[in-house]
């Protein structure tokens, strides 16, 4: 993968396992619509959906909220 570089992803993600967990989840979204993949990218260079993922969180598109966690089994 040479574009968009790991270095310019880590921008907008703090970790590269979080990266490729958002990238994959997004990827097999994508390919549940099927047809036409509905990209918030316009102009994704990629045929791949993981490629297009990796585009939308490079633009800001895509992104993450780190929240609480919600497991209930540690009360």
């Amino acid at each position: 993968m040479l574009y968009p570089s790991v270095d310019t992803l880590m921008k907008n993600i703090d970790s590269k396992y979080t990266l490729c967990t958002i990238s994959a989840l997004r990827a097999r979204e994508l390919k549940e619509l099927q047809q036409e993949p509905e990209s918030t990218v316009e102009d994704h260079d990629s045929s791949k959906l993981v490629g297009i993922a990796l585009k939308e969180i490079d633009q800001g598109t895509l992104g993450y909220k780190q929240g609480e966690n919600t497991d209930n089994d540690t009360e």
